[in-house]
């Protein structure tokens, strides 16, 4: 996280509080999750070198960029995200970051995800959902990882045939609605 400087995604106007361990507004309802949170959602994402990995709720880009640089440039990293504007500066940030392995798109509001790019060894999901998203595990690869914030707690499922082995972080977390689909 130290090597993607959180400044770097947010409005001009919130730079100077990027080390600051809580949510920043971003825009249009949306927010840069608190560092500390995207460290456990990350820790629990696993991604690995050469991992193919969908962001859904990209938001800033922020963590669209640091799963880029974990994966490295063997791996790659589509991010989602419903907002027009921030898919806009998210891209421009991404780009200027040196990721080409990363980008961005408008979400579908018809779709959860992005199934024709898929499938992906890793999933992370930045929005609040009462239920595991089936659309979403059925795009992740054999032993691959959903990272989501279900019912208040942050879970991590993994794909193994028609199971899915759960495995939760301590504590309560709060999230946007999931949309899409």
């Amino acid at each position: 996280m130290t090597a993607v400087p959180r400044a770097d995604y947010l409005p001009d106007d919130l730079t100077d509080q990027a080390d600051r361990d809580e949510a920043l507004p971003i825009g249009h309802g949306s927010t840069c999750s608190q560092p500390s949170t995207v460290q456990v959602m990350l820790e629990l994402l696993a991604p690995q070198p050469g991992d193919r990995v969908l962001d859904v709720g990209s938001g800033s880009g922020w963590t669209t960029a640091i799963i880029a640089e974990l994966v490295g440039p063997q791996g790659w990293v589509r991010g989602t995200e419903v907002v027009p504007e921030l898919v806009d500066r998210s891209r421009q940030q991404l780009l200027r970051a040196g990721y080409p392995h990363a980008s961005v798109h408008v979400a579908d509001p018809e779709v959860l995800g992005a199934p024709a790019h898929g499938p992906y060894d890793r999933i992370l999901v930045s929005a609040q959902t009462e239920h595991v998203p089936q659309p979403l595990v059925d795009q992740l690869a054999e032993g691959g990882r959903l990272v989501l914030p279900l019912q208040g707690r942050l879970v991590a499922l993994t794909k193994r045939g028609a199971e899915l082995e759960e495995e939760q972080a301590a504590g309560y977390y709060r999230f946007v609605p999931l949309q899409g689909g």
